[in-house]
């Protein structure tokens, strides 16, 4: 029952051993020379050796990919597309790496910097379309969704801030959603990815813009990760609760082109800066951003109390996912994650000039995004 092919928002072959038609997928793209891009910690993994093996000859291997990606990975993965003369992108791994592929296969055909076409305003019109090459997907977590969308996160090394860069042409044309290739994923690992899906569906969800399409698709993603997730974490050879989580992580990035909220807002600047695991972060930051946006978000907690089956009420909802990540592992404070107030001013500016700042529920200023900082750094759950 959980094989299928989608075409939602571009073509997706999801099931459990789908990662064997990568040669098929290949050159259903018209792409015979990829660059496959990856990052250290998998790629000299069975599973990757496998995949890479199923495309030769005319592959190139690119594991030069950190997590946090900088620029500097995404200028030596096109130094290896151009030398070895790629004519097609498969991003292999995490979101790290899905975002660098994605870079990569924008960048390679571009002569401006990468910071030119940053998602501001229409920033995106002053690339050459044409010379974007086409990418494919095959995420092995189950958090940020990367597969299914048009931007990538990347952090600019001079000044340690995350930039997202945006180009409709950068949605991969294939993705490959195999749940099999998370199986392996280490529960801490789990959990931190599985939170950032949750992250986008609930912000998503909550956020101040009309697009009943997303809010649908962000409330059944919170249904699945209620569910899954927790298994997922326990018991990672659960094949079930990876394909669910695999599922919602795809639907929370279709659902979050609604809109984000502060928990990205503040989670970017403090990943830039300390290298925190992004989805980890927003796990962290999310009780105390939901308090903050309390009065804002009256309207949206019921709906969300049954997507993941608690009674309905603003308390519910936030005990509910204070005890989830208590159930796997997420740290309560930024104090357990081993952060401290030194650049809560820095952080503060960039959390407000965040472009997921503009969607979120209540106005974020300076000192709204001081007081959240100041919460989860302290575990202060007062309203």
């Amino acid at each position: 029952m959980m094989n299928a092919n989608w075409s939602y928002p571009t073509a997706i072959r999801f099931g459990a051993g789908r990662i064997s038609e990568l040669a098929e997928v290949c050159e259903s793209a018209g792409i015979t020379r990829p660059l496959f891009v990856t990052d250290g910690g998998l790629v000299d993994l069975p599973m990757t050796c496998s995949a890479v093996e199923s495309l030769v000859p005319g592959v190139t291997l690119y594991s030069g990919v950190q997590p946090n990606p900088k620029e500097s990975d995404v200028t030596g993965g096109v130094a290896a597309y151009r030398t070895h003369n790629c004519d097609g992108v498969i991003g292999f791994g995490g979101g790290s790496a899905l975002d660098t592929a994605k870079s990569i296969a924008f960048m390679q055909g571009q002569t401006r910097p990468i910071w030119d076409f940053e998602d501001i305003g229409d920033w995106w019109t002053r690339a050459d379309a044409d010379a974007i090459a086409p990418v494919i997907a095959i995420p092995t977590t189950a958090g940020t969704g990367s597969e299914v969308g048009r931007a990538s996160v990347v952090t600019k090394e001079d000044t340690l801030e995350k930039k997202i860069i945006f180009h409709p042409k950068m949605l991969p044309v294939a993705v490959i959603a195999d749940p099999e290739l998370t199986v392996g994923l280490p529960p801490v690992l789990t959990a931190g990815a599985g939170m950032d899906a949750l992250a986008h569906c609930l912000e998503a969800y909550c956020a101040r813009t009309y697009h009943p399409m997303s809010a649908g698709i962000a409330l059944e993603g919170m249904r699945l990760i209620a569910d899954a997730l927790p298994r997922a974490v326990a018991d990672g050879s659960d094949i079930e609760a990876r394909a669910d989580m695999m599922t919602a992580a795809s639907m929370g990035a279709v659902a979050f082109q609604k809109g984000l909220g502060a928990i990205h807002s503040l989670s970017h600047p403090v990943g830039a800066l300390f290298n925190t695991h992004h989805g980890m972060t927003n796990a962290v930051f999310m009780p105390y951003v939901m308090i903050y946006n309390r009065e804002a978000i009256q309207d949206k907690i019921d709906p969300m109390c049954d997507a993941v089956g608690i009674p309905r009420g603003f308390d519910e909802l936030l005990n509910w996912t204070i005890q989830l990540r208590k159930q796997i592992g997420v740290p309560h404070t930024l104090r357990d994650m081993g952060l401290g107030d030194e650049k809560l001013d820095l952080i503060a500016e960039r959390a407000v000039a965040d472009p997921s700042t503009g969607t979120n529920p209540r106005l974020l200023d300076a000192q709204g995004a001081r007081a959240i900082y100041q919460a989860a750094l302290d575990g202060i759950l007062d309203a």
